[in-house]
Protein backbone atom coordinates (compact mmCIF):
# COMPACT_ATOMS: atom_id res chain seq x y z
CA UNK A 1 0.00 0.00 0.00
CA UNK A 2 1.33 3.37 -1.21
CA UNK A 3 1.86 6.70 1.78
CA UNK A 4 -0.35 8.58 -0.32
CA UNK A 5 -3.23 5.79 -0.15
CA UNK A 6 -2.32 5.14 3.84
CA UNK A 7 -2.21 9.15 4.77
CA UNK A 8 -5.87 9.29 2.72
CA UNK A 9 -7.54 6.54 4.89
CA UNK A 10 -6.14 7.79 8.01
CA UNK A 11 -6.82 11.55 7.12
CA UNK A 12 -10.28 10.83 6.41
CA UNK A 13 -10.97 8.41 9.60
CA UNK A 14 -9.51 11.62 11.40
CA UNK A 15 -9.36 14.47 9.62
CA UNK A 16 -7.30 16.74 11.49
CA UNK A 17 -4.23 14.08 11.74
CA UNK A 18 -1.10 14.57 11.31
CA UNK A 19 1.16 11.61 9.24
CA UNK A 20 4.85 10.99 8.94
CA UNK A 21 5.19 7.84 7.48
CA UNK A 22 8.65 5.94 6.99
CA UNK A 23 9.34 2.93 4.75
CA UNK A 24 10.69 0.13 6.85
CA UNK A 25 11.51 -2.05 3.73
CA UNK A 26 11.88 -1.10 -0.35
CA UNK A 27 8.13 -2.57 -0.77
CA UNK A 28 5.29 -0.47 0.21
CA UNK A 29 3.93 -3.58 2.83
CA UNK A 30 6.07 -2.55 6.17
CA UNK A 31 5.69 1.13 7.20
CA UNK A 32 6.30 3.08 10.36
CA UNK A 33 3.62 6.18 11.12
CA UNK A 34 3.17 8.70 13.51
CA UNK A 35 0.09 10.44 13.94
CA UNK A 36 -1.00 13.30 16.13
CA UNK A 37 -4.89 14.07 16.34
CA UNK A 38 -6.78 15.63 18.51
CA UNK A 39 -9.04 12.65 18.39
CA UNK A 40 -6.37 10.62 20.94
CA UNK A 41 -6.68 12.52 23.60
CA UNK A 42 -7.45 11.28 26.77
CA UNK A 43 -7.48 7.65 25.03
CA UNK A 44 -5.31 4.89 25.79
CA UNK A 45 -2.40 4.20 23.88
CA UNK A 46 -3.96 0.70 22.97
CA UNK A 47 -7.42 2.70 21.81
CA UNK A 48 -5.65 5.54 19.42
CA UNK A 49 -3.54 2.42 18.00
CA UNK A 50 -7.33 0.94 17.21
CA UNK A 51 -8.43 4.31 15.56
CA UNK A 52 -5.63 3.90 13.25
CA UNK A 53 -6.13 0.50 12.06
CA UNK A 54 -9.66 0.60 11.60
CA UNK A 55 -9.09 3.89 9.09
CA UNK A 56 -6.71 1.31 6.84
CA UNK A 57 -8.95 -1.42 7.26
CA UNK A 58 -9.36 -4.65 6.14
CA UNK A 59 -6.30 -4.36 4.23
CA UNK A 60 -4.15 -3.89 7.54
CA UNK A 61 -2.77 -7.47 7.52
CA UNK A 62 -2.97 -8.31 3.86
CA UNK A 63 -2.26 -5.46 1.07
CA UNK A 64 -0.23 -3.98 4.27
CA UNK A 65 1.51 -6.33 6.47
CA UNK A 66 3.03 -3.95 8.87
CA UNK A 67 2.71 -0.68 10.34
CA UNK A 68 4.65 0.74 13.18
CA UNK A 69 2.45 2.76 15.06
CA UNK A 70 3.59 5.98 17.35
CA UNK A 71 0.16 7.79 18.06
CA UNK A 72 0.26 11.38 20.01
CA UNK A 73 -2.56 13.61 21.05
CA UNK A 74 -2.58 17.11 19.82
CA UNK A 75 -2.26 19.44 22.22
CA UNK A 76 -4.03 22.89 22.16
Amino acid sequence: MSAEEITRRIRTALPDAEVTLVALADDDDHWEATVTSAAFAGLPRVRQHRLVYEAIGADMGGTLHALRLITRPREG
